[in-house]
């Protein structure tokens, strides 16, 4: 029996596995939203939230313990490593989770990987609704390029009309042209 060992090894060494969970950690926090295996994904849960809650307390104590906000900012740099992921857990993802109490994660289970068979899953922020997110810059892209169909049809129109000016104006004296050879 395995009593008090926890976590996963993932089949990994110490090392190993302190780094990719550091940088699935960073992954995470960066585009919100990973694809994974599912025991990754699980094991995944138990270093994010940790990091979640401590950028939670860190925005609370800003104003009354500033000492406080950084060093729970040091212990959070320590683990991840990475100065982008730690500015948007402190600055941005901090004020979205606000004052839910835990559970800022969710594993969705996708099926099995083609290749090897391995459970997948999906691992992602649960304020940040992605299918919305997604579906806001599709419209933002196609209102985009609506506006710019229009302008550029208005100015294909402009230009057809110059033509049309300065055609009508070159095919008079042509005309007559043609008919002076004829006579």
């Amino acid at each position: 029996m395995i009593h008090r060992k926890k976590g996963r090894k993932l089949k990994r060494t110490a090392s190993h596995r302190s780094a990719l969970m550091a940088n699935l950690s960073a992954s995470l926090i960066l585009h919100k939203r990973i694809n994974t295996t599912e025991a990754k994904a699980k094991e995944l849960r138990m270093y994010i939230e940790p990091l979640v809650s401590k950028a939670r307390k860190a925005a609370k104590l800003k104003d009354s313990s500033p000492e406080g906000s950084v060093h729970l900012r040091r212990e959070a740099r320590r683990f991840l490593q990475n100065k982008d992921a730690l500015n948007i857990l402190f600055d941005e993802i901090s004020l979205k989770v606000g004052d839910r109490p835990g559970g800022y994660t969710r594993v969705l289970k996708t099926g099995n990987r083609y290749g090897d068979g391995a459970k997948t899953a999906i691992i992602e922020f649960v304020d940040y609704n992605y299918v919305k997110q997604k579906e806001d810059k599709i419209k933002e892209k196609e209102a985009a390029a609506s506006k710019d169909s229009t302008e550029k049809k208005k100015e294909t129109t402009e230009k057809k009309k110059e033509v049309k000016k300065e055609g009508k104006t070159e095919k008079k004296p042509g005309k007559k042209k043609s008919a002076e050879s004829k006579a």
